[in-house]
């Protein structure tokens, strides 16, 4: 009787343990990143039908900085590092990537060799004319490629650059101009032989709507606009089409491992594609974020607006951060639940239905990372004293 009680003490604990445990992940080319609190894991599926994966232990940033723990800085921190994580894992799904490549590659110039006859002249020997010679022709010298960390640090500056162009600066403008055209702002005083470009730069110069509450919600939602268009035009690519294959599968796994099923494909098919915690409510609950603090905080002069709006990003990120966290749990409000709403419905585009094989790759990616992840050794050595005592 008290190996029985034992076990279920055990199991108990265990159960408690993997419903602490938060774990997410990100979709890359034929691939799913899985992360867990304390380490990620890779995993991609290979031309060949096999899966390759890494893994590695991450830094405990919260352990080494106290402060970065604490809420809404807890946010910027994740998210600098979530964005290194997202740069790796792309970088190994293209390394996978190009090996199948190679490989495929060096089975046709096999193949060509095989079947490629190359007749001598120079003699009246019919037979001599007719004997096969192998000719190998020199290898081209392959062109160097630049180092990965330059790489990266190259794509992340451009998709900063990018989205700071895209969804502030690009917005902020269009609102101002819309404002001004339709009498809702104050006009620029011009002189009637104002070249263009003198034109031009008193429109975009200068903001004075009448109301600065209309004039964020209109940037917000032109800002939303240009968003669900980039999504819905990348979505009928079919190499995006496919990672949001994978990016259903990474959400499906993850709901399984909530619910504390088996990790199987069986289980996870039947799990829904939208989760609270995706990157793409995330950024929808951005954009609510930024509307509501750019209302409070703003300026007359247009620099100064896009400036703060681009220093201000990391404080808009940390409290949907928090929003989003709070969001998933089953005791959150429905205020909370109903902001995440617009990133659930924008998912029936960014994820979309994976077959047997994605699903396996996404378990065979969390599965990897668990193997990592102390969280369950030292809960489990923590409370072993305690079990002693009570069974």
């Amino acid at each position: 009787m008290k190996n029985k009680h034992r076990k279920i003490k055990f199991l108990n604990l265990f159960l408690g343990l993997q419903k602490d445990l938060i774990v997410g992940g990100q979709a890359v080319m034929e691939g799913v990143m899985m992360r867990t609190p304390s380490a990620y894991a890779i995993a991609c599926r290979k031309a060949d039908g096999s899966i390759v994966h890494t893994s590695e232990a991450l830094p405990k940033w919260s352990d080494q900085h106290k402060w970065l723990n604490l809420p809404i800085l807890r946010g910027g921190a994740t998210l600098i590092q979530s964005m290194a994580l997202g740069i790796k894992a792309l970088n190994f799904s293209a390394e996978v990537a190009h090996s199948d490549l190679e490989a495929q590659e060096a089975k046709e110039k096999a193949r060509n060799l095989e079947t490629q006859a190359v007749y001598a002249d120079g003699t009246t020997d019919e037979n001599f004319t007719k004997a096969r010679v192998k000719v190998t022709m020199p290898e081209k010298s392959a062109a160097k490629n630049p180092s990965q960390a330059a790489g990266a640090v190259g794509s992340i500056i451009f998709a900063l650059f990018f989205n700071a162009l895209l969804f502030v600066a690009a917005p902020l403008l269009l609102t101002n101009i819309l404002f001004i055209a339709f009498g809702w702002a104050q006009s620029p005083m011009l002189t009637a032989d104002a070249a263009w470009w003198q034109m031009a730069l008193a429109y975009v110069w200068e903001i004075k709507p009448s109301s600065w509450i209309a004039f964020n919600l209109i940037d917000g939602v032109i800002r939303m606009i240009f968003f669900v268009t980039m999504i819905v035009s990348m979505s009928y690519l079919k190499d995006i089409r496919r990672i949001f294959e994978y990016h259903g599968a990474e959400h499906k796994t993850v709901f399984a491992w909530e619910k504390e099923l088996s990790l199987t494909p069986e289980n996870a098919r039947l799990q829904k594609r939208q989760h609270p915690r995706c990157g793409t409510s995330f950024l929808m609950v951005v954009m609510l974020v930024a509307i509501v603090l750019f209302s409070v905080i703003n300026f007359d002069v247009l620099w100064l607006n896009l400036l703060v709006r681009i220093a201000l990003m990391p404080v808009v990120a940390g409290l949907s951060y928090e929003i989003i966290r709070y969001a998933a749990k089953k005791e959150s409000s429905a205020i909370f639940r109903l902001m995440t709403l617009p990133g659930i419905w924008l998912q029936n585009i960014t994820t979309q239905e994976p077959d047997k094989e994605q699903l396996e790759v996404a378990i065979e990616a969390l599965k990897e990372s668990l193997k990592l992840e102390p969280i369950e050794a030292e809960k489990f050595a923590a409370n072993h004293r305690e079990l002693e005592v009570v069974v």
